[in-house]
C-alpha cells in the first residue's frame, strides 16, 4: 500500500508540474512558432536529465532493452505536446486541460485491455460517464444551441489519446527497463525530431526568452521524471484519475495570469467528467466466493 500511495503522491506532483509548463508555454506562444517551443521542451529536460544522472550516479543508465518502444513512447509524447501547444494558441488554458481530461478514460481502458488490468463494471460506468462529460466541454452546437465547435478544441482530445498510449507504454516499460533509462529516453526522439525543423522556424531568443525555453525545458523533464517512478510504483487504473486535480490548478493559472475565467459549460463538462473520474478511482467490490 505505501508503494501505491508514493505513486499516487508523485502523480499529483507531476500534474502541478505540467500545469507550470503549459502555463509557461501558453506565454511563449505569442512570440515562437508551437516547433520551436517543442524542442527547448525536449531538447532542455534530455540535457537536465542526462546531466542529472551523470553527476548523481557517475554514469548514463541509457541501454534500453526495447529501443523501439522507448523511441515510439517519445514520439507520442512529442505529438501529445506538439497538438496541446498548438490549441493553447486559440483557446483558454482551463478549456484545454478540461477536454484533456479524457486522456485518464483512454488509460483507463488501455489498461484494462492492453495491460490486462482488473476494471469492473462501476469503472466502466466512469468512463462512460466521463466522455459525456468531455462532450459537454466539447460544446456541440446541438447541446449548447451556439456557434460550431471551434476546430481547435479537437487537438486537445487528440493529446488525450495520445498521452494515454504514452502513459500505457510508461507503464509497460517500467517493468522492462530501469526507469532512470526510460526517463532518458523520454525526451530523446522529441528532440531530435524537433531539431530537424528548426531552420525553417527559428527565432532569435532574447536572454530572458532563453531562460524561458530552458525553464520550460527544465519543467517538462521534471514532471515527467516524476510521472515514470509514479507508474512504477502504482497500476496505470489507479493513477489516472489523479490527472483531474490538474482542473484546479490550470484555472488559477488562466485566471491569475491570462484573466480567463472558465465558463459555465467547462465547468459542467469538467464535473461530469470527475465525476466519471470517481467512480473509475473507487476500487471495485471482491468477488463471492
Amino acid at each position: 500500500m505505501t508503494g501505491r500511495l508514493a505513486g499516487v503522491a508523485l502523480q499529483l506532483t507531476a500534474l502541478a508540474v505540467f500545469v507550470c509548463m503549459d502555463t509557461m508555454l501558453k506565454l511563449l506562444t505569442a512570440h515562437f512558432a508551437v516547433p520551436q517551443l517543442m524542442w527547448a521542451r525536449f531538447f532542455f529536460s534530455l540535457i537536465a536529465a542526462a546531466a542529472f544522472f551523470r553527476l548523481v550516479t557517475g554514469r548514463l543508465p541509457w541501454r534500453s532493452k526495447t529501443p523501439g518502444l522507448q523511441a515510439v513512447r517519445s514520439l507520442l509524447l512529442a505529438g501529445s505536446n506538439l497538438m496541446f501547444s498548438s490549441a493553447l494558441v486559440h483557446l483558454p488554458l482551463t478549456d484545454c486541460t478540461a477536454i484533456g481530461f479524457a486522456s485518464p478514460l483512454f488509460t483507463v481502458a488501455l489498461a484494462a485491455l492492453w495491460l490486462k488490468e482488473r476494471v469492473g463494471p462501476r469503472r466502466w460506468t466512469g468512463v462512460g460517464i466521463g466522455f459525456l462529460g468531455v462532450l459537454v466541454a466539447l460544446r456541440p452546437p446541438f447541446l449548447t444551441g451556439g456557434e460550431p465547435v471551434h476546430w481547435a478544441a479537437i487537438l486537445p482530445l487528440g493529446t488525450a489519446a495520445m498521452f494515454a498510449v504514452y502513459s500505457i507504454l510508461t507503464r509497460k516499460l517500467a517493468a522492462i527497463d530501469d526507469p532512470r533509462t526510460t526517463i532518458l529516453h523520454t525526451g530523446f526522439a522529441g528532440a531530435v525530431v524537433a531539431s530537424l525543423v528548426q531552420p525553417f522556424v527559428w527565432i532569435p531568443p532574447t536572454a530572458p526568452e532563453w531562460a524561458m525555453l530552458i525553464g520550460l525545458g527544465l519543467l517538462g523533464g521534471v514532471g515527467h521524471g516524476l510521472l515514470v517512478l509514479a507508474f512504477s510504483r502504482a497500476p496505470a487504473s489507479l493513477l489516472a484519475p489523479m490527472s483531474y486535480t490538474q482542473l484546479i490548478w490550470a484555472t488559477v493559472a488562466g485566471v491569475l495570469v491570462f484573466a480567463d475565467w472558465p465558463d459555465l459549460t467547462t465547468l459542467a463538462g469538467a464535473a461530469v467528467i470527475a465525476l466519471g473520474g470517481v467512480l473509475v478511482a473507487l476500487p471495485d467490490r471482491p468477488a463471492r466466493a
